[in-house]
């Protein structure tokens, strides 16, 4: 058995040699397994799926290439305190590791939703205002998706516009901030580069005590037409007055894009 002191310096040798390795294969064994599982849209845009891989791919190999390197390296003497913060280090790596691997990744709900604001920002450009357009030429509007009718409802809010428009949306449940005992959205995340800049766009449906029936972060279906909110405390001067609510499962892509 090793004696106390050597016993650090030996935990100390093999930390301080192998913890930036490890932590970097921790990193992309994470990312990896996230692609080869479908999961990696959860934590950024798809247009960057090709970068991402291919850059894990070659730290893979750099990692490869520090364990083969490493075999030379030698650890200065430290006091008690560098041990104990790199004895730290080793166990938030072992930590972070097993997580990434054991616990499933999640999607945004209503918290982040109500921290970011719906609709305060992410909502949608010309070319979906013009998508949009298209699609109510043809009269299939219920093909309008969440960010569709976003982009509309940012550009008119005459009533007249949508009087004759029956929308059909999907989303998860979060109460609008002024008036969450009669109004909720519709909700999705718009992700523009990753999850960190994701913002919440929704559209209102008006429906009093609509808690006794849905829960926050329910994924519903919600077919109806827009009309004048009844609400004079709502955040939207329209509001789907729903004809039909179904629960929904999560789509595979909760995101838009």
């Amino acid at each position: 058995m090793l004696p106390n002191g050597k016993l650090s310096g030996a935990l100390r040798y093999w930390a301080e040699r192998w913890q930036g390795v490890l932590l970097s294969l921790v990193v992309v064994v994470a990312t990896l397994w996230l692609a080869l599982s479908g999961q990696l849209g959860l934590y950024i845009h798809p247009r960057y799926f090709v970068f991402t891989i291919a850059m894990a791919v070659i730290g893979l190999v750099l990692v490869g290439a520090g364990f083969a390197r490493r075999r030379g390296f030698e650890v200065e003497r430290t006091g008690r305190i560098a041990t104990t913060l790199t004895g730290v280090g080793v166990v938030l790596l072992v930590i972070m590791g097993v997580a990434m691997v054991v616990v499933p990744p999640t999607t945004l709900t209503s918290a982040t939703a109500t921290q970011r604001e719906v609709n305060s920002g992410g909502l949608g450009t010309e070319d979906d205002t013009d998508q949009a357009a298209a699609l109510i030429g043809t009269g299939d509007f219920e093909q309008l998706s969440v960010r569709e009718w976003v982009s509309l409802l940012a550009q008119s809010s005459d009533p007249g516009f949508y009087a004759d428009k029956t929308a059909q949306v999907t989303g998860f449940v979060t109460p609008d901030a002024q008036d969450p005992e009669n109004v909720f959205y519709v909700a999705r995340f718009v992700v523009t580069c990753c999850a960190v800049d994701a913002q919440p766009i929704g559209v209102p449906v008006y429906l009093p005590g609509w808690q006794a029936e849905y829960e926050i972060d329910d994924w519903v279906q919600v077919t109806g037409r827009f009309e004048p909110s009844v609400s004079a405390a709502a955040s939207d001067p329209l509001a789907i007055t729903p004809v039909e609510i179904l629960p929904v499962d999560q789509p595979k892509d909760p995101y838009v894009y």
